[in-house]
C-alpha cells in the first residue's frame, strides 16, 4: 500500500524558487558571468523559471540552456555517444568556458545524476566554477556532493520517494513524498 502527501504546492514551489533567484544574485554579485543549465526533464523548467525571476529582479537576462546527461550516466551501458555542446544553449551559441554555471535538478538523492551532468559540461568546456540549485534535497548521497541552493530539505528513508510534478510537463504542480507500505496477510 503507498501512502502519498504533498511537501510542496504550487504556491511553496513558486516561493522557494524566489528565493533561489536571490541567494543566486547574493552569492553570485549579480548575474554577470553565470549561465543556467537545466538538467533534462525538471531541470530544464526550473533553470527557466530562475532565469524568468532573475530578469524580473535585475532587468538583466540571463543565458539558460539545457543539458541531456543519458549517455553519462554510471547505471546504463557505456556508449560513445557524447553530447552535443552546439545543442546545450540552442541558437544563443553561449559558452560556458570561464563561466559560472549553475546546474539545476529537481531532486537531489545520490549525487550520480549531478556528477554525469559535470562530467557532461566539462566535455563542452572548463568553467569557472560550477554550482548547483536543487528543488528537493532528500539525502542519501553516495557522492561528495551538495546543492548550494536548495528550495526544500526533505529527510527521506529509502523506501519513500520524491515526486515533482511542473506544470510545462505534467500540467500539475507539486512536489510529493510517497511512502510503501507492506501488507500484512
Amino acid at each position: 500500500m503507498n501512502e502519498t502527501h504533498v511537501i510542496m504546492d504550487e504556491a511553496a514551489i513558486r516561493r522557494a524558487l524566489t528565493r533561489i533567484a536571490h541567494e543566486i544574485l547574493e552569492k553570485n554579485k549579480g548575474i554577470e558571468g553565470c549561465v543556467l543549465v537545466g538538467i533534462k526533464t525538471r531541470g530544464v523548467p526550473l533553470a527557466q523559471r530562475i532565469a524568468k525571476r532573475i530578469f524580473e529582479i535585475e532587468g538583466t537576462p540571463v543565458a539558460c540552456g539545457e543539458i541531456d546527461i543519458s549517455s553519462y550516466r554510471d547505471d546504463r551501458q557505456k556508449s560513445d555517444a557524447t553530447i552535443n555542446c552546439q545543442e546545450l544553449f540552442g541558437e544563443s551559441q553561449v559558452s560556458i568556458e570561464g563561466k559560472t554555471v549553475i546546474l539545476f535538478d529537481d531532486v537531489l538523492y545520490t549525487g550520480r545524476t549531478i556528477r554525469a551532468a559535470m562530467d557532461a559540461l566539462m566535455d563542452c568546456g572548463r568553467p569557472q566554477m560550477i554550482q548547483l540549485a536543487v528543488l528537493a534535497d532528500r539525502g542519501h548521497r553516495e557522492l561528495p556532493i551538495r546543492a548550494d541552493y536548495v528550495g526544500k530539505n526533505v529527510p527521506t528513508s529509502r523506501t519513500e520517494e520524491i515526486e515533482v510534478f511542473l506544470t510545462e510537463i505534467d500540467d500539475n504542480e507539486e512536489v510529493r513524498i510517497s511512502s510503501r507500505r507492506e501488507v500484512l496477510v
